[in-house]
Formats: structure tokens, C-alpha cells, sequence
């Protein structure tokens, strides 16, 4: 029962850390390698509450995802003072930017079914033409 009950703070508290880094680097971020368009797809937060990997997708096909990590990684001094701020936890998890590639992967699987529903089209008319 307890582990249960620890299990879901630590949602919780990934949740709001979720909302609130995505806040954070829409509003406060000032770095320009970080696009507009970016997403906080998912938290996890270790069990300790010690750190926090947080998972970016952009949806800015120009810029170099390894680079807007990076940036990231490099202002997690700052988000992790603005982390300590909001939530009032004993110990601010320490934030790690990680890239998330699932809504690419996602895209990528949707063009290639609609390009197999097309074919598959495609030879249902020439069958009906024979």
C-alpha cells in the first residue's frame, strides 16, 4: 500500500514538474537555439525525487535536436532554481533533458500507411479494369 501511495506522488510531482518547465522555457528562456515550438512530451522522476528525466520532441523541423538538447542541458542551473521556486519539495529534482522522437516516429508511421492504403488502392482499380 505504501509504494502505491509513493508511486503516485511521484506522477504527480512529474506532472507539475512537466507543466511547469514547459512554462519555464515558453516564457523565461531567452536562448535562441531553443525553438517556440516545443513540446514536454513526458517526465519521469526517480523514486528519491533526486532527478527528473524530461523528455523534449520539437516540432521545428529546422532545428538540430541534439542542439536544442544541449542548450537545455545547459540551462538546467536556471530551470532547476525556477523548479525550486514553484514546487515545495525538501530537494528540487535535477533536471535531464532527453529527446523524444515519438511524435517524428509517429508522422513517419502515418505517411507510410497512408502510402500502403494508397497503393492498395491503387491495385483494387486495376484489378476491377481486368
Amino acid at each position: 500500500m505504501v509504494k502505491k501511495l509513493r508511486y503516485s506522488r511521484t506522477i504527480r510531482i512529474s506532472e507539475e514538474i512537466k507543466k511547469i518547465v514547459s512554462i519555464i522555457i515558453m516564457n523565461e528562456l531567452k536562448d535562441p537555439r531553443v525553438p517556440k515550438l516545443l513540446s514536454v512530451t513526458h517526465v519521469e522522476t526517480t523514486s528519491d525525487l533526486r532527478f527528473a528525466n524530461i523528455y523534449i520532441s520539437t516540432f521545428d523541423t529546422e532545428s538540430d535536436n541534439h542542439e536544442v538538447i544541449d542548450a537545455l542541458n545547459n540551462a538546467k542551473g536556471f530551470i532547476r532554481k525556477e523548479l525550486g521556486k514553484h514546487l515545495k519539495l525538501r530537494y528540487t529534482p535535477e533536471p535531464i533533458f532527453k529527446q523524444d522522437n515519438s511524435i517524428k516516429q509517429g508522422a513517419y508511421m502515418n505517411k507510410l500507411i497512408k502510402k500502403v492504403n494508397k497503393n492498395t488502392h491503387l491495385n483494387e482499380e486495376v484489378e476491377d479494369n481486368d
